[in-house]
This record gives C-alpha cells, structure tokens and sequence, in this order.
C-alpha cells in the first residue's frame, strides 16, 4: 500500500500513540475475538487505508458497513474513525464496524437535491481553522469554520498563516480574536519558523489535529512543517492570490512526536447543519446582549429596549459581525428545515411501501 505515511513504522505497543485509550478499549469488546483495532487514515470509494498495531492496512468495506452507507451516507467510515478489521483466510481484510466518534466534521452537502451531511474527519480533538494573512484574513470566513469546528466536539484553533507577507499581523490578528471570542489565535510564518514552536505545542502524543480552511490558506504547508518532511504537495498561490487546489483527498498524518495531523482540501463552501448552539459560541458577544433585550423573544428589529440594536447604533456591536450572525442563523434554520422535510419524505415512502405489501398481501389468498 503506498501512502504519504509509508516511511512511518508503527509499533505494536503504540495505538496510544494513535489516540486509542481505555475507553476505546471498552467499546472494542465484542470484536476482540475476530477482530484487531485500526485508524482509518485515507478513504477510497469502497475501500480505505488504516493503521493498526502491525502496521499499514488495506481495508475494504464489508457488505454491512455498504449497506449501512446507502441509507445513512454520514455512518460511512472517514479519516479518523476507528473500525474493527478482519483478515479472511483468501488474504482479504475488511473493515467491520465503525466505532463510535467522540467528535465528527459534519458538512452540510450544497449540491442541489442532496439534504445528507458529508462526514470531513472523526475524532478530532483539535479544529484548526487556518487562513493566510496574505491576502487579507476573510472574517465571515473564520467565522463559518467556528461554526463547523464547534458543532464538531473538537477544540478550536485559529492559525494565521504567511506571517512573513504581511507587516502588520499583530493588527490583523487582534482583528481575527474579536471575531473568535474564547479561541486562542496564533500567528506564524512557516517561512521563517515564528509561531510554528507555538502551534507544535498543540501536537502532543495521541492528539489529532484537522486542520480546516481554503485552498492557498497554507494547510499542507503546516503539515509538512509539523512532520519535517514534505508529506503533502503544495503549490503556489493563483495571480489573483487565490489557491489552488493541492491536497485532493483528506489524509491522517503520523507526526514523529506521536500526534496526528488531518489535512483536508480545500473548502469552497462549507455549509452547516444543526450549529444552533456552536453559533452562540461563535458568536458570544450577541447572545450576552440578546439577554439584556427587554423582551425574551426580541427579534432585534424595532422593538423598544433591545440591548443588540443599542449596541450597533452605538458601535459597540460592529454592523459586520451582526451581519454574519444574522446570516449563517438564516442558513442554519433553513439546512435544519431541509434536512426535517427530508426525513418527512421518507417516513411517507417507507408508510407507503408498507401499505402497499399490506395490499397485495391482502389479495393473496391460500
């Protein structure tokens, strides 16, 4: 099997090293008479490539975990997940079971007529939201990923790239920091090193890192940094500043000091699910002065004693920041409404499959 992690021999001592734990140990009871533990570090259609005590494994699915994929898209196995694989006497060794994700990168799908999320990675312990200082760090952007990594379980991070383009990054990133309240900001230059001690702080034995942002943000960059070898092509940014795109896949990273990097590709769109709760987070300056309204179902419109329309006229809230909030709240209830109508739909296909077995069993007589 070839991978970017092919140069990495994995102990047999050390699935730790992996992020399995005590708990993992419990919940991969019922496969131990058959089965052996593995990491899912890249996927293909059908198949994917795993690490496990031996080593590097090819994995294809079983008919199970095929079958399961059909009707819940979301429970197909992805980058990060741990699986219970078997080997077959025919040499064939196959992904049986997926166990449960302690954390999951759910996007919402944006093609048109396709309500199901798309998993990006599972059992993340750090989202790493990573936009370049050159050009121009996008807000809304860093924002919308907030939104994601939150909704996710994981930790989040904002990385600054390409510190080295731009003279003044302290500026920007006290800029970014008021537009990701509670989540540290760090600045670096994978250029010149500066920061990059900083981030390898966060890279510790176990931990998974996914790192999350556009294409030309630096993400592989990162990652070649972090595992001092070029294990992740790049390329250079467009003309117009824009990236390209590079990394095609997302791939687990093996780091010589035992942690784990998810490089993914670069993201165009990110749409978001069920993020009710991540957006208060993200943006917990709002919700602090939506409770100060004077009405508890204030729309923040016309209404007299509203705290966030006080703020705005006053600047204390910046009429960006609000517009964001009001934006991404508006796409998340409406993928909320899509995704009820979707499961609407089919609970009435599976009533009238149901009464139409009840109407031809009806006709059948003995």
């Amino acid at each position: 099997m070839t991978s970017s992690n092919s140069q990495l021999s994995i102990p047999s001592d050390h699935l730790a090293s992996l992020g399995w734990d005590e708990h993992r140990t419990i919940e991969f009871a019922p496969y131990t008479e058959h089965h052996l533990p593995a990491r899912v570090s890249r996927v293909d259609r059908g198949a994917c490539d795993a690490i496990g005590s031996s080593g590097l494994l090819r994995l294809t699915f079983s008919g199970a975990l095929l079958s399961a994929a059909v009707a819940d898209p979301v429970s197909t196995p992805c980058v990060g997940d741990w699986v219970a694989a078997r080997a077959w006497p025919d040499g064939r060794v196959t992904a049986e079971a997926v166990l449960p994700r302690r954390t999951a990168f759910v996007r919402a799908s944006v093609s048109p007529g396709v309500s199901h999320g798309q998993v990006l990675a599972a059992n993340v312990d750090l989202a790493v939201v990573v936009e370049g200082l050159h050009p121009e760090p996008d807000l809304g952007r860093i924002e919308r990923f907030l939104a994601l990594a939150w909704d996710s379980g994981a930790t989040p991070l904002v990385v600054l790239t390409k510190a080295d383009l731009v003279p003044d990054a302290a500026e920007v990133r006290a800029d970014v920091a008021l537009a990701a309240p509670g989540v540290e900001v760090l600045v670096v230059s994978a250029e010149t090193g500066e920061g990059m001690d900083a981030l390898r702080v966060y890279a510790v034995e176990g931990r998974t890192l996914a790192l999350l942002g556009p294409s030309g943000a630096g993400k592989s960059t990162l990652t070649n940094v972090l595992s001092g070898a070029t294990v992740m092509a790049t390329r250079e940014l467009r003309a117009d500043g824009k990236g390209r795109h590079t990394t095609a896949h997302r791939e687990l990273v093996v780091l010589p000091g035992g942690g784990l990097v998810v490089d993914t590709p670069g993201l165009r769109s990110v749409g978001l699910t069920d993020v009710g709760e991540s957006l208060d987070l993200v943006f917990a300056e709002v919700e602090a002065l939506a409770e100060e309204c004077r009405f508890a179902d204030c729309g923040h419109d016309t209404e007299p004693g509203c705290a966030v329309r006080e703020a705005l006229e006053s600047g204390e809230l910046p009429e960006r920041r609000w517009e964001s909030y009001r934006k991404l709240q508006k796409e998340a209830r409406w993928m909320a409404m899509r995704h009820d109508a979707r499961l609407r739909a089919e609970e009435r296909s599976r009533w009238k499959r149901i009464h139409k077995e009840v109407r031809a069993a009806g006709r059948i007589r003995p």
